[in-house]
């Protein structure tokens, strides 16, 4: 059975039409005569998507129990016995209530796929499992329903259902999202311009993201190398002369003219060595191309031109970026150059020459260029090698004025001395033994044979063919040391790079694995460890498509102990490349020990905490808590003294006195302890649903009556929490709150709701908190400025803070506007009706 096919309407927040345009989308199909049922649509009593369901068939849902409530959810059986050939399904992030056939409704909408029916859903960008982070970090808010990327990378089809945040925010306004009562909130918390516009663009980044995946796939499905210019793509060549921050910057401008372009700066490292280039220069371009948004890469390629291009190709790249040619006029008698060569086989990709300071000054000694001979100076060697001394010889036949034969000589062995400049050794040593037999033949008499009557004259030719010999040694041994000097330098920078990497810190292995994959050309590279000699090899890390899961199996492997190697695929390496693969292998290795330490240090720092939170509570058991203790002793001592007699009144306040003693112990004694559970985790939260206007009056019974006003609306929805840690939450925030509180000023408590969570603030007119300590008065036996001893142990706001977390909602603290201080607690709104979604703004996913 053929599996069925996904379309995905995507937005960037709640509200944008996401749910309407896919009931749109249903009707076109159900008016082209395809069987359409909706499986779970979601309408959030909105006029105008209600309206929409009218003509379609729905699925009946089923009904669940749960903690004393009822629900509904998708029947993924009715609509497998239905068997439409498409099923609606809305909002595909969606937690399913316990009880349901799966936990999330995208794996419900697996199975309909699997059963070849075709689905059609919804879901907003925050719910994309990678960007929770994102969102968290615009929004404020962590979404706890979503779903694996992966799942929306396997969809036929994507749409973004697109809403500019003017537009979203009027709709908002004039109530077709939220009601009239929560709509100012919403627009002053969720819907800001800002978090909108942010979510907006991680929408269509992330769009064009897969557009830009599907479009490589179809090129490379069909076998497509030239150019499509659909996103502009620019490639900055680097040289590393210092030129390169210019074509750089350059790059970047050309960039800001279109949205959405990359900037790719790529140094071309050659097979048999690098091209001059200053590692230091070639760092600082690296970290500069970083800072300006772009991407820094190491290509191999044996011919420059040709790698660039195959790189740029490879990314479908359309913009080039080169700096003029900082050689000298007479050297381009050696060749185009690299831009020329460029430009002349980029094709459809633009190639822009960028001028710059440096141009026409030179690179230095040729020497520098240093790789071993070209194939065009080793044929032109030969050929100087061969022809040369056959064309020289008649031509001195005919010319020759008496020059004698050490001048002939001389000029033979010129030639002999050029070809082995031009070609190397072998071309030279055919010219000076070629040039040895011409010389006999047409110069040392008797002419034209190749006898020889006077001894000196063999003197001369055998003196001819050594000294050829020995120049054409001298000088391919002079290009072998130029090939290895250059060798060297390609693994000096690379292992220059290697260890900047370790110094900025950069301590991620996907990246550095990924960089010798890059570096060396390889399809895919694997670091394989095992516990013992004879253990099976497991995978440490990897990047690259199908990376070997043992180290035979490897075109190269680089052992690095007896537990570590580094594997590669893809062809195999000459062995002077082990030797940098090495030093990429140990550190490798470093990183990976390096990520086990941190854990380590992370769980060393955990028992250095719980010693430095054990010498705290001593100190504090040693100060804070017998101070009530005395105070209890002391009145009842004096309650048990028969030398004093004492009035009704009397007795009254010595034991008023030792109650509030006691209760003053209780207090620190249930801190301490609710401390301890937390630290070490055995905090159990029962969460059920919960009325705050029954739970926060109860919170305010230790403190003095009518120091606090409270205003808790009875049309709150329940909330989702324990109702104890709720209710010490509160007892905790609203007795610091009024310890602080000038005498005569009241504490504030107000409670409001805000999408699928409802705050609760604790308002006081204090002197305030800096913005540097807001975080510090929630760690453990801390106070705030001058707070007396006696008046507690510094945990209640840190209990606050573990409870609240520990029921999945959070408390942080707000300046008051005109001065003081204000905690806000924020606790999950209960499931059931309008509130059934546990993320922001989960009841209006549409």
């Amino acid at each position: 059975m053929a599996r069925g096919k996904l379309r995905i309407y995507l937005g960037a927040a709640p509200g944008v039409g996401k749910t309407y345009a896919m009931l749109s989308e249903a009707h076109r199909r159900l008016e082209r005569g395809t069987d359409v049922v909706a499986g779970f649509v979601e309408h959030h009593k909105r006029p105008r998507t209600e309206v929409m369901l009218y003509g379609l068939e729905v699925v009946p849902r089923r009904t669940l129990e749960h903690r004393g409530g009822t629900f509904t959810e998708m029947d993924v059986d009715a609509v497998l016995a239905r068997k439409p050939a498409v099923a609606l399904v809305d909002e595909l992030a969606h937690t399913n209530v316990p009880g349901s056939r799966n936990v999330k409704r995208w794996q419900d909408a697996e199975e309909l796929l699997a059963a070849g029916i075709d689905v059609v859903s919804t879901v907003n960008i925050q719910h994309l499992e990678s960007l929770g982070d994102v969102v968290e970090s615009i929004t404020g808010v962590r979404q706890r329903e979503t779903v694996p990327d992966e799942v929306i990378r396997r969809a036929d089809q994507i749409e973004l259902v697109d809403m500019s945040p003017q537009s979203l925010r009027r709709r908002m306004a004039h109530g077709n999202i939220y009601a009239s009562d929560k709509v100012d909130a919403a627009l002053s918390n969720y819907f800001r311009p800002g978090n909108l516009t942010a979510l907006r663009e991680l929408a269509l980044l992330w769009v064009a993201d897969r557009a830009d995946e599907y479009l490589q796939q179809y090129r490379a499905d069909h076998r497509i190398s030239s150019t499509w210019q659909a996103r502009e793509r620019i490639v900055v060549g680097l040289t590393g002369g210092p030129e390169g921050r210019t074509l750089i910057r350059r790059a970047v401008r050309m960039a800001a003219k279109g949205s959405g372009s990359e900037i790719l700066a790529v140094h071309v490292v050659r097979s048999d060595g690098l091209a001059s280039g200053s590692p230091k220069e070639l760092a600082a371009q690296r970290t500069l191309v970083e800072d300006l948004g772009g991407s820094f890469h190491h290509v191999v390629g044996g011919d420059i031109p040709t790698a660039l291009l195959d790189f740029a190709r490879g990314i479908n790249a359309t913009q080039i970026v080169l700096g003029t040619s900082r050689r000298k006029a007479w050297q381009y008698a050696l060749g185009p150059g690299v831009g020329a060569t460029v430009a002349r086989e980029a094709g459809d990709i633009d190639v822009h020459i960028v001028t710059h300071e440096q141009a026409a000054k030179g690179r230095g000694l040729p020497t520098a260029r240093g790789a071993k001979l070209g194939t065009s100076r080793v044929v032109a060697g030969w050929l100087l090698g061969t022809a040369g001394p056959v064309l020289l010889a008649p031509a001195l036949t005919t010319w020759n004025h008496g020059l004698g034969l050490a001048t002939d000589m001389l000029l033979f062995l010129t030639l002999t001395v050029a070809a082995a400049l031009v070609g190397g050794l072998f071309p030279a040593l055919v010219s000076a033994l070629g040039g040895s037999l011409l010389l006999n033949y047409y110069f040392t008499p008797p002419t034209h044979t190749f006898t020889i009557d006077r001894p000196e004259n063999i003197l001369a030719i055998a003196i001819f063919i050594v000294v050829g010999v020995a120049v054409a040694s001298v000088v391919d041994l002079a290009a072998r040391r130029t090939q290895q000097a250059a060798r060297l330098r390609a693994e000096a920078e690379i292992l220059s790079y290697l260890a900047g990497s370790v110094l900025r810190g950069e301590s991620s292995l996907g990246a550095l694995l990924a960089r010798v994959r890059e570096t060396f050309g390889m399809d895919s590279v694997a670091l394989l460890e095992r516990t013992g000699e004879h253990a099976v090899w497991t995978c440490a890390a990897s990047v690259g498509p199908d990376p070997c899961v043992r180290p035979e199996d490897a075109d190269v492997e680089v052992p690095v102990n007896d537990r570590l190697s580094l594997a590669l695929t893809g062809r195999v390496l000459p062995a002077s490349d082990r030797r940098v693969l090495s030093a990429f292998a140990a550190q490798a290795v470093v990183v990976l020990d390096r990520k086990r330490l941190e854990v380590e240090a992370a769980q060393a720092r955990e028992l250095a905490e719980g010693n430095r939170i054990r010498t705290a509570l001593l100190a504090a058991v040693s100060h804070d808590l017998r101070t009530p203790l005395a105070s209890i002793k002391a009145s009842v001592s004096s309650l048990r003294s028969h030398d004093v007699a004492w009035s009704p009144e009397d007795e009254a306040e010595l034991l008023e006195g030792i109650e509030d003693g006691a209760d003053r112990l209780d207090h620190l004694v249930g801190n301490l302890l609710d401390m301890s559970r937390l630290q070490t985790g055995t905090v159990t939260p029962l969460i059920r649903e919960v009325d705050l206007d029954e739970v926060v009056p109860m919170a305010l019974g230790g403190v003095p009556e009518g120091s606090v006003t409270l205003d808790v609306p009875e049309t709150l929805p329940m909330v989702a929490a324990d109702p104890g840690l709720l209710e010490r939450s509160v007892a905790n925030i609203v007795e610091n709150a009024v310890k602080y509180s000038p005498a005569g000023a009241k504490v504030l408590v107000a409670a409001s709701a805000l999408g699928d969570r409802v705050e609760v603030r604790v308002v006081d007119r204090g002197p305030g908190v800096p913005e540097t300590a807001k975080e510090r008065i929630f760690e453990p036996f801390q106070r705030y400025g001058d707070a007396p001893r006696g008046g507690g142990v510094g945990l209640g706001l840190a209990v606050a803070r573990g409870f609240a977390e520990a029921m999945g909602g959070s408390l942080v603290a707000e300046d008051t506007p005109g001065g003081g201080l204000t905690m806000v607690l924020t606790v999950q709104a209960a499931f059931g009706g309008q509130w059934s979604r546990p993320d922001l703004p989960a009841d209006v996913t549409s």
